[in-house]
């Protein structure tokens, strides 16, 4: 045996630690990338200004606002794309996107023996994550750039999967323009989401950001021809894509020019939108079809109108109380016509569509029956002398009568019996405040004609309480939530459901617009309950109409509040209310009364109804000339309606002196009540006193033994001196 070679001295402890060495260079290495990642993480700035975008029912886009810097770029997720488009630009871009880290050596390698043959750069090496870096922080096409964003990839490697760097990409690629994201190209190119992508619109966009301005089909229609054909070539190449399926894609026709995005909805998307300023996807419960029907419609049968009038409408599902359609003006852009102003949301005189809701609360407290014999003859209630829409007077009809034409003065008179305050209060426990004059700052009888604002929305809302037995609840823009506040979807009570079927029962038989009555005369084949308004001086014409299925309300006039020619709701609403159900489905509506009446009604003719119910108390009887007679009727003396009655302290801190009651005619035994409560138990003599608990408005009722009522609002204040508040 030879003795082995003898050892420099140092060896054996010179490698141990030259490796130990090369380890702690490289743990260091890789603790000042880890370091620099987190100092340094790639800027998703521009990935996360996005364009906002507010959808329909089924996520159809309505309506888009551009990001911060006017650029079309919405989000895109890889699963929402056509799997063809996705296979296309994987093969035609990075075909070993999900095996490499970021950067592909085999590229690189490719791309560098490239260059040294042929002395010129002819071919990339960059990555779909390269390009999403280059996308993330723009910069100029330099040896530096690149290896920045070579680093910059290896970090999102790290930092996020495939499909999220996918997604990045999809939603800041560059297609011509202010485009970005595919979602924005294929709605600008093809009008369609990426997912429904043909064969060639799909190597199209795989083709466009190669270079988005050269290649733009509306620009070099030969040169996009070219990028679609090579992209289908290589799509062919890797098994995408059949050969005849390919040929057949290179010959289809290039879009011409971009198209318009959806604009839909513009007034309730600016709504929402600025609800929720941050919210990137707003979803709403309109119908995208229902809704570019509808301003089609009401945009065309505008152009009939006043030059200068506008058209609002809404479009509501009873069951859901969802908006399915929302009109705010027959054109956006019509300066003439003012056609940016939401006018479904604008406070406007209601006409005479109130009426029913008065009327409602009227049968719902058995102060009328549709069958109770009312006058329409000439009156005045102080200084209110109300007159019908087109003079002169019917004399004795049916309350139900009195709706179905919309007489004035027995609307009048039933709002006197009701109280304008009571009925001002029932709307606002239902969540629906009346505007008032601030001249006036109360609720009084001209309401019944329009004397008050309201917008469409309020009245939509209101008129839902003729589908839901007479609850309101406000109506439905956007997907209610998983789990909604109880009890919130029924809403507020306003009237039983035995008021609700006698008004629906009249509305169905009110004289129909021309066109739309059907031969038997007895409304049309739908059933739809309707009514009209117009306000004063011809400025709004008004039409809510409603089946089971649905309720429509429309608003025509002027925006700037001036008269309107031809504005009057039978003649300019009522047509379009009924073109609007015509856009619904038949058979999906039914008339409110259908299935027969609930309980309590009162059926049968005025000679069935109770003693009480069969001519309204407070109604003249006509006299030979028409002039009313109201000798012995139930009246209030003390207080005067409309008076300010100012009390002094009754000796207890702070409280007012006793309100004195005074009632003449009617029999007795008489019944005072105060806001709609009873002052006690027991029969009341003429005479009567009340202790107001503070000062305010007070409705004071009385009836008598035959069921007849008379009422006067008053103010009740404290006297200066007694120094009360």
């Amino acid at each position: 045996m030879h003795a082995s070679a003898p050892r420099a001295p140092g060896v054996a402890v010179t490698r141990p630690r030259r490796r130990i060495g090369a380890l702690l260079l490289m743990l260091a290495v890789a603790a000042l990338l880890a370091a620099l990642d987190r100092a340094l993480p790639p800027d998703l700035t521009r990935y996360r200004d996005r364009a906002a975008e507010v959808v329909d029912r089924d996520g159809i886009v309505l309506r888009a606002f551009t990001a911060a810097d006017d650029t079309w770029r919405f989000a895109a997720r890889a699963d929402e794309v056509a799997p063809l488009y996705r296979a296309m630009l994987l093969a035609y871009e990075d075909k070993r996107f999900s095996r490499h880290w970021g950067v592909d050596p085999l590229a690189v390698l490719r791309a560098a023996a490239q260059a040294a043959w042929h002395g010129e750069v002819v071919s990339g090496a960059s990555t779909i994550t390269m390009q999403v870096a280059r996308l993330l922080e723009p910069r100029p096409r330099t040896l530096g750039a690149k290896l920045v964003e070579m680093a910059r990839a290896v970090q999102l490697e790290r930092r996020f999967s495939k499909d999220e760097i996918l997604a990045i990409y999809l939603t800041l690629a560059p297609f011509g323009g202010n485009l970005e994201g595919v979602r924005a190209a294929a709605l600008a190119w093809f009008g369609k989401e990426p997912r429904h992508l043909t064969p060639a619109e799909a190597a199209l966009l795989v083709a466009l950001p190669q270079s988005p301005t050269r290649l733009r089909p509306d620009h070099d229609p030969a040169a996009a021809r070219a990028a679609r054909a090579k992209v289908l070539d290589r799509a062919v190449a890797a098994g995408v894509l059949a050969a005849a399926e390919a040929a057949e894609a290179a010959a289809a026709p290039l879009p011409t020019g971009r198209r318009a995005f959806p604009f839909l909805a513009p007034h309730l998307a600016e709504r929402l939108r600025t609800g929720a300023p941050a919210a990137e996807r707003i979803a709403t419960t309109l119908d995208a079809g229902l809704q570019e029907t509808a301003e089609g419609l009401l945009r065309r049968l505008a152009e009939g109108l006043d030059p200068k009038a506008g058209v609002a409408a809404l479009v509501v599902d009873n069951a859901s109380r969802e908006v399915l359609a929302y009109v705010g003006s027959g054109d956006y852009f019509d300066r003439r016509r003012d056609g940016m102003v939401d006018m479904v949301r604008a406070v406007r005189s209601p006409g005479s569509t109130l009426k029913p809701l008065i009327y409602g609360l009227a049968f719902d407290r058995l102060i009328v029956h549709p069958m109770t014999v009312i006058a329409d003859v000439p009156r005045r209630f102080g200084a209110y002398a109300p007159e019908n829409f087109g003079g002169g007077h019917s004399g004795e009809v049916t309350v139900a009568e009195a709706l179905q034409l919309s007489l004035n003065v027995p609307a009048v008179a039933v709002l006197d019996r009701l109280g304008p305050l009571s009925f001002d209060a029932a709307l606002r426990r239902v969540g629906v405040t009346l505007h008032f004059d601030r001249r006036i700052g109360r609720p009084t009888l001209p309401i019944a004609l329009g004397g008050v604002g309201l917008s469409l929305e309020e009245l939509v809302t209101l008129y839902g309480a003729f589908s839901h037995g007479g609850r309101v609840a406000p109506l439905v823009t956007a997907p209610v939530a998983a789990t909604p506040r109880p009890g919130a979807a029924e809403g507020e009570a306003l009237m039983g459901a035995p008021a609700v079927w006698y008004v629906a029962r009249a509305l169905r038989g009110a004289p129909r617009p021309p066109g739309y009555a059907d031969p038997q005369g007895a409304g049309d084949a739908r059933g739809i309950a309707f009514k009209t308004g117009t306000s004063y001086g011809f400025r709004d014409a008004w039409a809510v109409g409603f089946t089971d299925r649905h309720t429509i309300g429309v608003w025509v006039g002027r925006p700037d509040g001036a008269p309107c020619l031809r504005c009057v709701g039978i003649e300019a609403a009522a047509p379009l209310l009924f073109r609007l159900f015509d856009l619904l489905p038949a058979p999906d509506d039914a008339p409110v009364t259908a299935g027969g009446p609930p309980d309590g009604v009162i059926a049968g003719g005025t000679a069935d109804l109770p003693p009480g119910l069969r001519r309204f108390a407070d109604a003249p009887t006509v006299a030979r000339h028409g002039v009313a007679q109201a000798a012995g009727r139930l009246r209030i003396a003390f207080p005067v309606d409309g008076s300010v009655v100012s009390l002094g302290a009754s000796g207890g801190a702070g409280r007012l002196a006793t309100l004195p009651l005074r009632a003449e005619g009617g029999r007795r035994p008489l019944r005072w009540l105060i806001n709609d409560r009873p002052l006690g138990e027991g029969d009341w003599r003429r005479g009567a006193s009340w202790q107001p608990d503070g000062t305010g408005f007070v409705d004071v009722k009385v009836l008598d033994a035959d069921g007849n009522v008379s009422s006067a609002t008053v103010f009740v204040a404290a006297r200066a001196e007694d120094g009360a508040q």
